[in-house]
């Protein structure tokens, strides 16, 4: 089997060189036929992964166990990817594809690594500022002390003190207390001269006529 006369990281003339030997049908083997598979494979088991330790570990939407799994589900498929691609570039070479194989592996490792320390990063002073914001909203909104009211009632704010040793706890309970609501009289019409009256305030009689209050108007 030949050998490859450039390295890895000669990426244009390795290239050219994968391809030459691809359309040659003097020689055996097409290269091509598990590089771009093989790259596809490898590419799409990345993306995937990326996309579990993101879901998994920052937007917290998996479950810890079930990222793990799927991580490892997914790294195989990587690797026999990444492999096929390293055959194929270094020409059917068992042991420089092997190689080449471990340096891409190792370097996409280092790079998620850097990336989510990164994001972790990043995020915890998002939160932290966050958490500082609205802690001070809060402390604002206690100490401003507006009471609310309700049909009915209304609301009293009793701060309770409950000192310990090398501590004051403050705790605030709500106390409904109820208003009574006054009804006034209401004022009747006499059913035989129309006169406006009060039967309450005038004993139950019309006070231009004298007619008795009928039963069906007195208040119950």
């Amino acid at each position: 089997m030949p050998t490859s006369q450039y390295g890895a990281n000669q990426v244009r003339a390795k290239t050219s060189e994968v391809k030459d030997y691809h359309y040659d049908d003097a020689r055996p083997g097409k290269p091509l036929y598990l590089l771009i598979p093989g790259g596809l494979i490898a590419l799409a088991s990345l993306l995937l992964i990326v996309a579990v330790v993101w879901r998994t570990w920052f937007d917290e939407s998996l479950d810890t166990s079930t990222g793990i799994v799927l991580v490892v589900l997914l790294a195989p498929f990587y690797i026999g990817g990444v492999f096929l691609f390293s055959y194929g570039y270094e020409l059917y070479d068992i042991p420089r594809a092997i190689r080449l194989t471990a340096i891409i592996v190792f370097i996409t490792l280092a790079a998620v690594v850097i990336v989510a320390v990164l994001f972790a990063v990043l995020g915890d002073l998002g939160g932290g500022s966050s958490r500082s914001s609205k802690k001070s909203s809060a402390s604002r909104g206690s100490s401003s002390g507006g009471g609310s009211s309700n049909r009915g009632g209304f609301f009293n704010w009793i701060p309770i003190f409950i000192n310990g040793p090398g501590r004051t706890q403050t705790i605030t309970r709500e106390v409904v207390r109820e208003v009574p609501v006054e009804t006034k009289p209401q004022s009747i019409a006499c059913p035989y001269c129309g006169r406006q009256y009060i039967a309450e305030e005038n004993k139950y009689a019309c006070p231009s006529c004298g007619a008795a209050t009928p039963e069906n108007l007195k208040p119950s």
